[in-house]
C-alpha cells in the first residue's frame, strides 16, 4: 500500500486525487496539507507542511507556485519523493526542482494526462516520416475562458516533443495576422481558443499534398489529470534520486 501526502489537499485538484484514491486499493491518503482548514476530510490536514508529522511515501503537490520551495525543503530533508503538478514555476523554481532531484526522486511533467503523454511519443513518430516529406504542422489548442497563459504549456510540450525530435529546425508561429506572406515550410503553427468551460483539447494538424492526418487530445474532465498524478505516486515510490517524468510512468 503506497501512503501519499497530498499537498494543496483542500483545492479542487487535492479533493479530487481524495475521491481517486478512495477508489483505489493500491494507494491511501496518509495526510493532507492546506493552508485552508474549512473542509473536513478522513485524514488529518495540517496547515503547512513543515507541521506535517505523518509519514508518507510521496507527495503529490497540486498546490500554487508560492509553496514549492517548501514543498521541495521538506522532501529532501524527509527522503520522500515529489510529483510536482503544480505550474507556473519561475526558473529559480525550476533549478531548485533539478537541485532537489539529485537528492530525492522528483516527477514533473507539462501535462498528468496519460493521454497527452502518449501523444507526445506518438508526434515524436509521426514527424520523422511526415516532417522530411513536407507535411505541414499546426497545433490548435482550446480551453476555458479563465485560462491565462496562451499558448497553453501543453501545446508548447507538443511542438517541443516534435521539434526535440527534428532537431530544433522548426520555427513557431504564433500570429500570422501581422505579415502578408506565404507560409514558410519549416513555420510550426500554434493557435489558441479560449471560451466556455472546455476543460482541454489539443489537436495536432499534419496537412500534406491531397491528405490531412490528425491526433487529438480531449479531457472531458479535470480527473485524467489526477488520475495521472496518482499514477504517478506509485509509480514513484522507493524510486532513487532522479528527475522523472511521465513518460517513465507510461513506460514506451
Amino acid at each position: 500500500m503506497v501512503k501519499i501526502l497530498i499537498h494543496g489537499c483542500n483545492g479542487r485538484m487535492g479533493q479530487m486525487i481524495t475521491g481517486l484514491i478512495k477508489e483505489d486499493d493500491q494507494v491511501e491518503v496518509a495526510a493532507g496539507v492546506d493552508a485552508f482548514t474549512g473542509i473536513t476530510n478522513t485524514y488529518p490536514v495540517f496547515g503547512n507542511i513543515q507541521s506535517c508529522d505523518v509519514k508518507a511515501d510521496v507527495v503529490i503537490d497540486f498546490s500554487n507556485a508560492g509553496a514549492v520551495g517548501g514543498v521541495l525543503d521538506y522532501c529532501v530533508e524527509n527522503q520522500v519523493p515529489v510529483v510536482l503538478c503544480t505550474t507556473g514555476l519561475s526558473g529559480e523554481q525550476l533549478e531548485k526542482m533539478r537541485e532537489a532531484s539529485g537528492k530525492v526522486a522528483v516527477l514533473k511533467s507539462a501535462n498528468m494526462s496519460m493521454g497527452i503523454n502518449l501523444l507526445l511519443k506518438l508526434l515524436k513518430d509521426a514527424v520523422k516520416v511526415l516532417g522530411p516529406a513536407g507535411y505541414d504542422i499546426e497545433l490548435v489548442e482550446r480551453h476555458h475562458n479563465q485560462k491565462l497563459d496562451s499558448p497553453s504549456g501543453t501545446a508548447l510540450a507538443l511542438a517541443d516533443s516534435m521539434n526535440d525530435a527534428m532537431n530544433h529546425e522548426y520555427t513557431y508561429v504564433y500570429d500570422r495576422s501581422q505579415v502578408r506572406q506565404k507560409r514558410e515550410k519549416k513555420e510550426m503553427g500554434i493557435s489558441a481558443v479560449r471560451g466556455g468551460t472546455i476543460v482541454g483539447d489539443h489537436e495536432v494538424i499534419f496537412a500534406g499534398p491531397d491528405e490531412v492526418i490528425e491526433f487529438k487530445h480531449t479531457a472531458y474532465s479535470r480527473s485524467v489529470f489526477g488520475k495521472g498524478a496518482v499514477e504517478a505516486a506509485k509509480f514513484l515510490a522507493g524510486k532513487p534520486a532522479g528527475m522523472y517524468d511521465m513518460s517513465d510512468v507510461i513506460q514506451f
